[in-house]
């Protein structure tokens, strides 16, 4: 069904699919955040335990650029993870003047304990859509992005 009809064919198109693309988006989002709070964690906060238990300790810019946030805004979860006792900043012994993020024994434990839970939970939201539909999916979302030239 066509959002709109009245600036022509591809821009009705292009409109459209805009507006089902966010409101897809808007929707999955709420759902892994209600998901996400129940391990009392942010949204942010769970991104970077995520990041780190995948891909191991980084330097701060770098987690900022994975994450696609700035780097006022990641030093601030950093910050509050490190209130936790969930992550530690030590300097790269390599590069004194680079400080590097890891997750401590508790953020690793607490990495395992919760994001199977977490991934479990989006298999069953991603489950309206069959395993081809969702690598399609995948696969039109990636071209979408790495095609624009933000």
């Amino acid at each position: 069904m066509r959002t709109t009809t009245k600036y022509g064919k591809e821009a009705d198109r292009a409109l459209g699919m805009w507006v089902k693309l966010a409101r897809a988006s808007a929707t999955f989002n709420k759902a892994t955040v209600r998901d996400i709070r129940r391990y009392g964690l942010t949204q942010p906060q769970f991104a970077v335990v995520e990041c780190l238990g995948h891909l191991g300790g980084m330097p701060i810019g770098k987690l900022s650029r994975k994450m696609l946030v700035s780097g006022g805004n990641m030093t601030c979860v950093v910050d509050n993870l490190e209130k936790e006792g969930l992550v530690q900043r030590h300097h790269s012994e390599s590069d004194r003047r680079s400080v590097i993020v890891d997750l401590t024994d508790r953020g690793r434990a607490l990495f395992a304990e919760i994001f199977p839970q977490h991934a479990e939970y989006i298999v069953r939201l991603a489950s309206v859509l069959t395993s081809d539909e969702q690598e399609e999916l995948s696969r039109l979302l990636r071209k979408l992005g790495t095609g624009i030239d933000a």
